[in-house]
């Protein structure tokens, strides 16, 4: 019950707090080319609940829907308002249209940078335990978590793949392991059991390799790479498709139940891998205990790309399908007369609509099956 309230909390406030920025991005590039906003919503379009204040001109508000926010800007649809969104020319109302997503990128970058600086930068060809299992052959031979593989019966073992491969090469014999622990080798006897599970493992130890304190240069450029390889999968998506590379079942689109669902699986794990360090270290006198997890930061990093991209995906209604109206202005200097343009975007804005409803329902008809 705790789990599901904390699950709903978190879910109400990273969804609203992506779809915040989004917006955010849109009222300051709109200020700042010049573009006035009457009003700056808190909350999805619909009863006011109150004014919070007015700052030049553009009306701070609270509404009944605490799901975001919107940015109204003066004459979006009308050419003919002075000042106003429609009359602006056509760069400034590029600067405003890519602007949204663009903060969402950014918000990814922050938040895969946040990531790297905290899980560190791997040393390449060094092995580290990561949690040893009660009651195991690790734990009988005194291996401990942080423990840095140096050699198993004098072999090196440099990588994970490698250090798995020589334990189950050798089930039922006893292994020499030489760790460093805190800079002091130690020596360890083990031996792996072959009727131990797999899930259990031979030695009972988990592998990971072994990281060093990431840079600044190095966690936003880790932050910057991340959110590119993301934002080049979302855009290869639909090719992928054609291809046959990627089976519907595998890229259908989900709602907000399955996004819930793959909050819950996050928040979840995360907890479960905080109490798990907790008691670790607790049981060890203060000693190294595992990383704990952060799939949720992980999935709003995910999320804030997939925000961006698919709003610049050229979708009438959508701000890519704005942006495709603004390029014969750009190219042609002959604008799309704004009736067409808002027709357009209202039809495509219904179908949207029914998309949306058509997912959320079959979220519930035929759940995807995202959590691994």
């Amino acid at each position: 019950m705790q789990s599901g309230f904390l699950t709903l909390i978190v879910f109400f406030f990273a969804l609203s707090g992506m779809i915040f920025i989004h917006e955010l991005g849109h009222f300051i590039a709109a200020r700042l080319v010049g573009i006035e906003v009457e009003e700056f919503g808190f909350g999805l379009p619909s009863y006011k609940l109150a004014t919070l204040f007015k700052w030049r001109g553009t009306e701070f508000t609270i509404h009944a829907l605490p799901l975001g926010g919107f940015v109204r800007p003066k004459g979006e649809n009308d050419p003919n308002v002075p000042g106003g969104y429609g009359s602006a020319g056509p760069w400034r109302r590029l600067i405003v249209l890519v602007a949204g997503p663009m903060m969402n990128l950014l918000t990814a970058i922050v938040v895969f940078s946040a990531l790297t600086a905290y899980q560190g930068m791997p040393l390449e060809g060094k092995v580290k335990i990561d949690s040893v299992a009660e009651n195991s052959p690790a734990q009988y031979a005194g291996i401990q978590t942080g423990d840095v593989i140096v050699s198993i019966n004098g072999e090196e073992t440099p990588t994970v793949d490698s250090a798995i491969a020589f334990v189950r090469a050798n089930l039922d014999q006893p292994l020499a392991i030489i760790v460093d622990r805190n800079g002091e080798l130690i020596t360890l006897n083990a031996t792996p059991l072959s009727n131990r599970t797999a899930q259990e493992g031979a030695l009972g130890v988990g592998l990971t390799t072994p990281t060093r304190p990431a840079t600044l240069t190095e966690s936003l450029g880790a932050g910057v790479l991340l959110t590119a390889i993301q934002a080049v999968t979302i855009v290869y998506l639909p090719v992928a498709l054609i291809q046959g590379v990627i089976a519907p079942d595998e890229a259908r689109l989900v709602g907000f139940k399955g996004i819930y669902d793959l909050f819950d699986y996050s928040v979840q794990e995360d907890v479960s891998s905080r109490q798990e360090a907790a008691q670790v270290q607790a049981s060890s006198g203060g000693g190294s205990a595992p990383k704990p997890t952060n799939f949720t930061l992980n999935l709003i990093g995910m999320l804030s790309v997939s925000l961006g991209v698919l709003n610049l995906f050229p979708i009438p209604a959508l701000d890519g399908g704005r942006i495709l109206f603004t390029l014969p202005e750009i190219l042609f200097r002959k604008r799309v007369p704004a009736q067409w343009e808002n027709a357009v975007n209202g039809i495509a804005m219904l179908l949207l609509i029914g998309i949306m409803l058509f997912v959320n329902v079959m979220d519930f008809v035929k759940p995807a099956n995202l959590i691994p």
